[in-house]
C-alpha cells in the first residue's frame, strides 16, 4: 500500500525545528525543504507520492525539482490551506493520505476525511518517520457528517 503525503510547505519552512535541523545549502528555504525530504527519506518508500503545497505562484527555481513521485504545487490565487482541502476532497482513498501540517483546521479537516494528520515536529523529528506515520492512523471514531453535525450544534451553543 503506497501512501500519498500532502505537505504544507510554508508551515514546515517556518517551523523552528526545520530551521534548526535543515541544511542551508540554498538561499531558498523551499528548495532546502525539498532536498531535506529527499535526503532524510521522510516519506518512506519511493512508491509513496509526495505533494508539497506552497502559497503563491509557480517559481522557476522550484519547477525542475518535480519528479514522478514528488510534485510541487503552488496555490496561486487561493491559500495553501484551501488547496490542501481541495486535494483531500478529490482524493480517491483518503485513508492512504498523510497530511503534514500544524494548522489545526487542516488537521481537523484531514481527520474528518479519515486521512492521517502528522505534526511538523513529528514529521521532521522522527528518525524513522515513515514507520511512525504508518503505525499511528490518527483516525477519528466518528464519520465526517457526524463531526459536522456536532460542530454545528457547538457553534449554536457557544456562538450565540
Amino acid at each position: 500500500m503506497s501512501l500519498q503525503f500532502i505537505i504544507d510547505g510554508c508551515n514546515i519552512t517556518h517551523h523552528q525545528k526545520f530551521l534548526e535541523s535543515s541544511p542551508k545549502r540554498y538561499s531558498d528555504s523551499r528548495v532546502n525543504l525539498i532536498e531535506f525530504i529527499r535526503q532524510k527519506r521522510l516519506c518512506g518508500s519511493e512508491n509513496n507520492k509526495i505533494w508539497v503545497v506552497f502559497d503563491g505562484y509557480v517559481d522557476s527555481a522550484l519547477e525542475n525539482l518535480n519528479e514522478s513521485n514528488l510534485k510541487i504545487i503552488f496555490s496561486c490565487d487561493q491559500s495553501a490551506d484551501e488547496r490542501i482541502r481541495r486535494i483531500l476532497e478529490l482524493s480517491d482513498n483518503a485513508k492512504n493520505v498523510v497530511v503534514v501540517s500544524d494548522d489545526k483546521e487542516i488537521i481537523f479537516f484531514a481527520k474528518g476525511y479519515r486521512a492521517r494528520a502528522v505534526s511538523v515536529e513529528e514529521f521532521i523529528g522522527s528518525k524513522d518517520g515513515p514507520q511512525r506515520v504508518n503505525q499511528d492512523s490518527g483516525e477519528s471514531k466518528i464519520g465526517f457528517s457526524a463531526m459536522h453535525k456536532i460542530n454545528e450544534e457547538l457553534r449554536k451553543l457557544w456562538l450565540k
